[in-house]
């Protein structure tokens, strides 16, 4: 019996020893880059990249070509990040929402507008109206207020030299090839927010300006919906788009990662994509999972992958995620966290 028993024991330590040890390999194994070549959304100094979300939407109305500037004044170097929709008559358009019924003067699915109309209406993006869940205006519109909860005109820009106001007093309709041709030199994310076969050609759209424009190696494209995750994976593939395309994983792809990571398995992850764009901390099956660690980060980077954190409007959590090592911090407030990074190290 306890000759059995002695024999059980070893077989269980070997196993044991065995599993180990193939924990142990596979730890050490080298990652595969996710990204290959050098990765334009890494961080490439000591500060991570200040990110402009909707181009500082609680400073300017958001996804406006003024917003835009308005970073641009803060930094020459700030990356936008921006969503997508397209119109009718097939334009992209800068807007959070697949509606215009929170930002604007009018009501109506993106969709369902023509961006000829959406111009010589001037219909006015400046506006922070009350909706319900599927974005339909839900009470009074109130025009959009800033920071210091005064009204905002075009006119309060601080606009680079050259450059004049395209209106005096509304914020007029941005596309994506605005937005493009103002800032050639910047990174920009641009989320897509249609779903289905309107985000697919959404999809394609964007795809002809990014072409268009020698984008490729500054644009990351973004969705939450992961059948247009899963299309970016597939023209990376059937190399549809050139090795310079770069994408950021939907809520799957996230997930996949962060499981993997947690049995020390990542090794397996080998998504196609350059970037983790994450909140600090993330709930699922009742857990809360922190994504903001030094572990996260530096583990992402043995896959030549960049780490950004959204939407960090906060100055202590912004010092934080510095100090972290974070690749990039999206605000909605450009100028507070100009402000972290100057007095940094002081």
């Amino acid at each position: 019996m306890k000759q059995k028993t002695k024999k059980n024991l070893i077989v269980t330590a070997i196993v044991i020893g065995s599993i180990l040890a193939i924990y142990l390999i596979l730890a050490l194994f080298p990652r595969i880059d996710n990204f290959k070549g050098e990765n334009p959304m890494r961080k490439d100094g000591e500060l991570p990249i200040l990110i402009a979300h909707g181009g500082g939407n609680r400073e300017f109305p958001d996804n406006t070509l003024e917003a835009f500037y308005n970073a641009y004044s803060v930094d020459n170097r700030v990356m936008m990040e921006t969503d997508v929709s397209i119109t009718k008559d097939g334009v992209v358009l800068l807007s959070h929402d697949t509606t215009i019924d929170r930002k604007t003067n009018a009501t109506g699915n993106i969709a369902d507008w023509n961006y000829s109309d959406l111009v010589a209406q001037e219909i006015d993006f400046g506006y922070t109206n009350p909706t319900d869940k599927n974005d339909k205006l839900n009470g009074e519109r109130k025009k959009f207020l800033g920071a210091d909860g005064k009204e905002k005109t075009p006119l309060d820009v601080e606009y680079p030299e050259g450059i004049s106001p395209r209106h005096e007093t509304v914020f007029l309709a941005t596309t994506l090839e605005d937005l493009l041709i103002a800032f050639p030199n910047n990174r920009i994310n641009v989320e897509i927010k249609q779903s289905g076969e309107l985000g697919l050609k959404c999809f394609e759209a964007t795809l002809k300006l990014l072409e268009k424009y020698n984008a490729y190696d500054r644009v990351v494209l973004a969705s939450f919906h992961d059948e247009l995750y899963n299309t970016y994976l597939d023209y990376i593939k059937e190399n549809k788009v050139p090795d310079t395309f770069m994408c950021s994983p939907g809520v799957d792809g996230v997930t996949k990662y962060v499981i993997l990571r947690l049995i020390g398995l990542d090794v397996f992850f080998t998504d196609k994509m350059c970037v983790f764009q994450l909140p600090t901390e993330e709930e699922a099956a009742g857990i809360t999972f922190d994504l903001s660690t030094k572990a996260l980060i530096r583990n992402a980077h043995r896959h030549n992958l960049a780490v950004h954190y959204w939407t960090i409007n906060d100055k202590e959590e912004m010092k934080e995620l510095l100090e972290m090592g974070a690749d990039g911090i999206m605000t909605d407030y450009p100028h507070r966290l100009k402000e972290v990074y100057e007095t940094y190290n002081q």
